[in-house]
């Protein structure tokens, strides 16, 4: 369920019709609904009910709003982040420093140090090397670095390839043959509290089978530890649970998520550590678009719209469905394809998708962009950099304006030595 619906054959956000929006901001814009994120936050909280011991942090990667962010530090939740720039971020959101995880396949050394300085509460470590870099940094800071070892179980998690994390091909992680010597080896290491393992297999998840496999393979792990002397205090499960995009979609409820988890982790006395991301903002957030022009093609139509890649990324890097709606629908129907202005073929919504009959000067909504939208866009073609608008009833505010060309354009220099 999200707060975005019709009265009196308008498109709203909560209580705004998205016309107002677009009039007074203009297109394209993402526009988030707050009682939908925080929903979605509580539904999800709910789901893990029956586990006593838990900690969530939502996964800023897939939006990294500030605004965004503050309304899921009020619900309680914590953050996972994969920089140093979200860290920070994290932290001007007011999320507690013991409450953020950092994870991630690349960490830089200054990245481990700073983690260290701000007391964050989380290393996820994902390689020896990296593990020995942190003790050797915490040592030298009087420290002792509080982390786990992410672990890659080898299982497929059935999504798209490109955000597939678990199969032993992926980079992420250490492989779980080899777990057990690499997490003894780093356990003894001065600076360092090993306290336990990390997995994460993938995202947009539609299907429990592929997490209970993997964390099936982790409970073995966990046995094994214990057998070997390790104190195995906390377990992070990571996220991926995914959101229908589609119509038709129909993916795990976390209250489905939940109860699974609670059934394979009875016996594991640990905290259990949790990486949600889209579910939470997926479908808090929309993308305004006005419709420029419908261009007579081959077979059908395209409906070229002001929106583009640089401003929804995911169809043109996974082929991802986003449904298109009219703001203001007339019941008409017709076959187009929907594009963007970007001089790219790959700038391309849908193919020869049934959807709202659009006219020039019609606006028109990607649904489910509160997750991945934003956070991915760039200024291809010298666009303007989309804008964000949070709304909150009867009122909304900017939470990222507009960064046009010409801003970005003022930071750019020409050498002197050019004529």
């Amino acid at each position: 369920m999200d707060h975005f619906h019709f009265r009196d054959g308008v498109l709203h956000a909560e209580d705004i019709p998205l016309t107002r929006i677009a009039e007074e901001v203009g297109t394209p814009v993402y526009v988030y609904s707050r009682q939908t994120l925080e929903r979605h936050a509580q539904v999800f909280r709910d789901g893990l009910k029956d586990i006593p011991n838990k900690h969530i942090a939502f996964a800023i990667k897939c939006n990294p709003n500030l605004g965004v962010l503050r309304v899921l530090a009020r619900q309680g939740y914590g953050a996972d982040v994969v920089s140093g720039g979200e860290m920070e971020r994290a932290l001007a959101a007011g999320i507690a420093a013991e409450d953020i995880v950092f994870s991630g396949v690349g960490k830089k050394r200054s990245e481990l140090r700073q983690g260290l300085e701000r007391g964050i509460g989380q290393f996820n470590i994902e390689h020896e090397p990296e593990g020995i870099a942190l003790a050797e940094i915490a040592h030298s800071m009087g420290l002792r670095a509080p982390a786990v070892l992410r672990v890659n179980p080898d299982v497929d998690a059935g999504t798209h390839a490109k955000i597939s994390t678990g199969k032993a091909e992926n980079k992420f992680g250490v492989g779980i043959d080899v777990a057990p010597e690499i997490f003894g080896r780093l356990a003894k290491l001065d600076g360092m509290n090993l306290r336990g393992v990390a997995l994460h297999i993938g995202s947009q998840l539609t299907s429990l089978a592929p997490l209970e496999a993997a964390f099936e393979r982790v409970a073995i792990l966990i046995a094994d530890l214990r057998a070997a002397g390790h104190d195995i205090t906390h377990v992070d499960l990571g996220g991926g649970l995914g959101v229908p995009y589609h119509p038709d979609d129909n993916p795990p409820s976390p209250a489905e998520y939940g109860a699974m988890v609670a059934r394979v982790t009875k016996d594991w006395n640990v905290t259990l550590m949790f990486e949600p991301g889209r579910v939470i903002a997926g479908n808090t957030g929309v993308l305004l678009t006005e419709v420029l022009w419908v261009k007579p093609g081959a077979k059908n139509p395209f409906v070229i719209v002001d929106a583009a890649m640089n401003d929804l990324a995911r169809p043109a890097l996974y082929d991802a469905f986003h449904d298109f709606v009219a703001v203001k629908p007339t019941g008409e129907k017709f076959d187009a394809w929907i594009v963007g202005p970007v001089c790219e073929t790959g700038d391309t919504f849908a193919k020869d998708r049934h959807i709202d009959k659009v006219e020039s000067g019609d606006l028109a909504v990607f649904r489910t962009a509160g997750a991945y939208g934003a956070t991915m866009a760039s200024t291809y073609n010298s666009r303007d950099l989309v804008p964000e608008i949070l709304v909150d009833g009867d009122k909304y505010v900017s939470v990222a304006d507009r960064i046009s060309a010409g801003t970005i354009m003022a930071a750019e220099r020409v050498p002197d030595w050019i004529d």
